[in-house]
């Protein structure tokens, strides 16, 4: 049996708007941008150099109840965990665009991290893990 998790949902707002910031300012890349009707999208987006992993699926909150969560899909956890191989390009880089971090560059058992959150508030840890 062989199994692999594709697309994490992540509501969002305006696909524009998050397509704009997915890929402007964090470097991710735009995969597909399907329209499936007068409201709705396929927009899937991937960081940079990922190697066929998870992707994120920006899906436009579409009832009221959805758009209560966006930014706040975990209930104020981090939500997503996104790896780097080099933590001090990319945290520099994010800094210069804007990102916030909530919580500076620290070191851990697993490797370098820092909490930063998306133009939506959702939580993100940028990590670097230790080399095994």
């Amino acid at each position: 049996m062989s199994q692999q998790l594709a697309h994490i949902s992540l509501v969002v707002r305006d696909y524009d708007e998050a397509i704009q910031y997915y890929t402007q300012v964090l470097g991710f890349k735009l995969i597909e941008d399907t329209k499936l009707s007068d409201v709705k999208r396929w927009v899937i987006v991937e960081p940079n150099g990922s190697m066929g992993g998870c992707q994120l699926l920006l899906a436009k909150a579409a009832t009221p109840e959805q758009e209560k969560h966006i930014g706040n899909q975990t209930g104020g956890r981090v939500f997503l965990f996104l790896f780097t191989d080099d933590f001090e390009r990319d945290y520099q880089n994010y800094i210069a665009k804007g990102v916030l971090f909530t919580i500076a560059p620290h070191t851990e058992e697993y490797g370098t991290v820092a909490v930063f959150k998306d133009l939506y508030g959702n939580l993100w840890d940028l990590i670097q893990p230790n080399k095994k």
